[in-house]
């Protein structure tokens, strides 16, 4: 996949565009509001250039899965194509039928945003930042796989796989907000018979929480084991109006939230079953074990799958 560096500029002033956005009220903390509607829109802004801010940072020389199946462990050592998705050369068109899965997906993010309330007093609005990622190069998924419902649309369930990623970003005053980034449970249903060139797909998935019941925060409290309460604040806990100022601080709960995804297809390789396009998608952060209102963040990136035939 080859990408028009000339826009870049253009591209990364454009890439989180709110214009085609209606921001929706407060996030809940158990589930996503933004319509799989609003997930579209943003998908259609410029999805041929969506990756155009991380372009720079990423060798310019596409890599297939077959170019990378002949590196060794040593190869790829430290050079950060282990966090790279194959690209796919071709513009064909494949027809899977029932049965079929899509094997080794690779769902690489680009660019990321979080909503903010972005204004002055009185006129503030919610708006897509641009973020900057601080995981080190460990936030794509790969390995994914999932059974295929062939006829038209295709329906696309994931099932297994490295499908999910610790990930924070950096809004630009300094706050990182993390998250999970995944694509758990993933059912995206598409809008034809056959992967080609501007085929789309786009479901809803599960995000569990970042963190598990085994977490403990710095005062020893956790879901499932751990302190019940803060055994350092024994006096702000005392009575009815302390107990609630350190209610959902005490009382940790596992979030699952649910998230939405688009991918739209831009190249098919048709004699190695192959398909790679770009994606959006949309998903909640961190919940803190419910003791925080998390954010909404927005991801945009490339992909790669196979088309597979079991034995």
């Amino acid at each position: 996949m080859k990408f028009v560096l000339l826009s870049t500029c253009v591209a990364v002033a454009t890439a989180f565009s709110p214009a085609a956005m209606t921001a929706p009220a407060a996030p809940s903390t158990t589930s996503l509001s933004m319509k799989f509607e609003d997930v579209k829109k943003a998908a259609s802004i410029g999805m041929a250039t969506i990756v155009a801010a991380g372009a720079l940072a990423q060798p310019a020389q596409a890599i297939t899965k077959s170019e990378l199946n002949q590196l060794s462990y040593l190869q790829v050592k430290g050079t950060g194509l282990a966090n790279r998705c194959p690209e796919v050369i071709g513009e064909g068109s494949i027809t899977p039928k029932t049965g079929q899965k899509l094997v080794d997906m690779c769902i690489e993010p680009k660019a990321w945003a979080v909503e903010e309330e972005v204004g002055s007093k009185g006129a503030t609005e919610k708006r897509f930042v641009t973020s900057k990622v601080m995981t080190r190069q460990t936030y794509t998924l790969d390995g994914i796989e999932g059974n295929i419902a062939g006829g038209n649309p295709i329906v696309f369930s994931e099932k297994e796989g490295i499908d999910y990623a610790a990930t924070t970003v950096q809004l630009p005053g300094g706050e990182r907000v993390p998250f999970l980034f995944t694509v758990k449970d993933l059912v995206a249903k598409g809008n034809g018979p056959a992967f080609k060139p501007g085929f789309q797909m786009g479901g809803t998935f599960k995000t569990p929480s970042y963190r598990t019941g085994l977490f403990l925060d710095p005062k020893g409290r956790g879901g499932t084991t751990g302190y019940d309460m803060a055994v350092a604040l024994p006096g702000l806990q005392s009575g009815e109006e302390g107990d609630d100022d350190l209610f959902k601080e005490n009382n940790k709960t596992f979030d699952v939230t649910d998230g939405k995804i688009e991918f739209e297809v831009n190249k098919v390789n048709t004699e190695e079953q192959e398909i790679g396009g770009v994606f959006v998608a949309t998903q909640l952060s961190d919940t803190d074990m419910g003791s925080k209102v998390p954010k909404k963040v927005l991801t945009k990136g490339i992909f790669y799958a196979r088309v597979d035939t079991p034995v």
